[in-house]
This record gives structure tokens, C-alpha cells and sequence, in this order.
């Protein structure tokens, strides 16, 4: 299904996202996080957004919960990481 207009850029329940010191300079180290969604009632700047998201490790596990007053330009969505599923061989 397409997004119209107003959902374009927003970030959704999934989306996993890089932020840098472009995002904010609280971000000097950066963090991958896992959206869980976009806080709307939140005042802000212009251009600027509060997300609820979950930080991750290095294996894309949760690690912490989050709330984030992030600069909407500086984040860097990226791709979610495929888990492999491991089966039992017989021998």
C-alpha cells in the first residue's frame, strides 16, 4: 500500500536507524535503535522529533528502551538484519 504524502519520512514500529552527532550531539558515540514509534504529542522544534525506540548491541538485540529528541535529517535509517534460523543436521 502506498504512503501518502503526510506518512512520508515519518518512521514506523521496525525501523531500525543510525544516529550520529547529525542527529543530535548527545549522539559524539553513535547507536543503532529499533523504532518503536514516533512520539507526535510531544512539542518540538522544526525538524526536530521525539522517538520511543529500543537501543541495540552489536547483535541487534535490545538492550535499553529509549525516549529520543532527535533532528529528523540526521538519522540514517538502515537495513534490518536477517536472523538466520539454525536447524539440526543429522549425522
Amino acid at each position: 500500500m502506498p504512503e501518502n504524502n503526510e506518512d512520508a519520512g515519518r518512521f514506523r514500529a521496525g525501523d531500525v536507524v543510525l544516529l550520529t552527532d547529525a542527529a543530535s550531539v548527545q549522539f559524539r558515540k553513535p547507536i543503532v535503535v529499533r523504532v518503536i514509534r514516533e512520539i507526535p504529542d510531544r512539542y518540538t522544534y522544526d525538524g526536530w522529533l521525539w522517538l520511543d525506540a529500543y537501543q541495540l548491541n552489536a547483535k541487534g538485540e535490545a538492550v535499553a528502551r529509549r525516549e529520543l529528541f532527535v533532528m529528523r535529517a540526521g538519522l540514517q535509517r538502515q537495513a534490518v538484519p536477517v536472523r538466520r534460523q539454525t536447524t539440526a543436521r543429522a549425522v
